[in-house]
């Protein structure tokens, strides 16, 4: 694999971004080996060329997918348990495509019921070479795995779909249910209400973004 996508990538240059990537990992206390580095810059070329013919994303500035996709989806890194991932509603792979690139040790189950953004998902893992990534086609209501997993983490899906998941037997005892949300909080409650585990709300800064986001985590015990 090489940074050779990058040079499909009108909207900025491969210094730009790459230095970006690299200044806002820093600041998340990300370390990134050469070939986590590469693989993210490759998965950001990737989502702007296909965006431009399948619209998987309103962002289109390659340089602000990397705040707004990239680091975002890596802020939740250090808040990942055990070794097997759901990420539901994935859409164009986020944040599983980012954090399966990071943290190789993990295995990682990419849902979603949107057959053309989930194209896009599949070809990612094929030319990033993700060995440890596999795609979902399904509905999150009708998924029976026949398994759990340690972590289910979201950045699309209300709290109710989330936690639904955990009562269909698919988040493991010890489990985190991770729900990423921006400023509006109201999702907090409905999770304390409904659930048996204890919540956490975290604050998360994102580099080079400046809205308010926050990570809401269930821990089941």
């Amino acid at each position: 694999m090489t940074t050779a996508p990058l040079a499909a990538v009108a909207d900025a240059s491969a210094s730009d971004l790459s230095d970006r990537l690299s200044r806002g990992a820093t600041q998340l206390g990300l370390a990134l080996d050469g070939t986590a580095h590469e693989r993210l810059l490759h998965l950001i070329a990737l989502l702007a060329r296909w965006n431009r013919a399948y619209n998987l994303t309103a962002v289109r500035d390659p340089i602000e997918m990397v705040p707004k996709h990239v680091l975002d989806s890596l802020a939740v890194a250090p808040f990942l348990f055990g070794e097997s991932v759901l990420d539901l509603g994935t859409g164009a792979g986020l944040p599983g495509l980012p954090l399966a690139i990071v943290e190789p040790q993990r295995r990682f189950s990419l849902l979603d019921s949107n057959q053309k953004k989930l194209r896009f998902v599949r070809q990612a893992v094929l030319e990033l070479r993700l060995e440890n990534v596999e795609t979902v086609h399904a509905r999150m209501e009708t998924y029976r795995p026949g398994r759990n997993f340690s972590t289910i983490v979201s950045r699309a899906v209300a709290a109710a779909d989330l936690l639904g998941a955990a009562h269909r037997d698919l988040l493991a005892r010890p489990g985190r249910l991770l729900l990423m949300k921006g400023r509006d909080l109201d999702d907090v409650a409905r999770m304390q209400d409904l659930s048996v585990g204890s919540v956490h709300v975290h604050p998360l800064r994102i580099p080079f973004l400046d809205v308010e986001r926050h990570l809401i985590e269930l821990r089941s015990d």
